[in-house]
């Protein structure tokens, strides 16, 4: 068998092609959420919580940069920065759980399929050789 026709094999299959979808599909919800939490929840509260500070440059100096900062650069925590990375990571974790959960609640509502013509017949065969 050749490499093209084993990679033929390989994309044709469904679950490669619904990874490439999640995946595309999962960095642009990323992305949006990236800019609500950015854009939307952290201003008001770096404006009501920090008194005006963008929170994203909040952070915690250990050494002010020198008089030339190319030789002494400020060293600093930027745990503003970090605590949206969470606040991103929570909000992403807590969609994916919901939609899981719906998923999950979507398939068990779903009733088994009746068992076919054949199956019926022979659990009567099966039935009645029971007797």
């Amino acid at each position: 068998m050749g490499m093209m026709s084993e990679f033929k094999e390989f994309i044709s299959k469904g679950n490669v092609l619904d990874l490439a979808v999640g995946l595309i599909l999962g960095t642009a919800f990323g992305k949006i959420v990236s800019s609500f939490v950015e854009g939307i929840i952290m201003p008001p509260i770096g404006y009501y919580l920090m008194g005006g500070v963008d929170f994203k440059d909040v952070k915690t100096v250990l050494q002010a940069a020198g008089a030339d900062a190319a030789k002494q650069p400020e060293v600093a925590i930027q745990w503003g920065s970090f605590l949206n990375t969470i606040i991103i990571f929570l909000i992403i974790a807590f969609v994916i759980f919901q939609i899981v959960k719906a998923y999950n609640r979507m398939k068990a509502a779903t009733p088994p399929a009746a068992p076919s013509s054949t199956d019926v017949l022979l659990m009567e065969i099966r039935d009645s050789l029971k007797k």
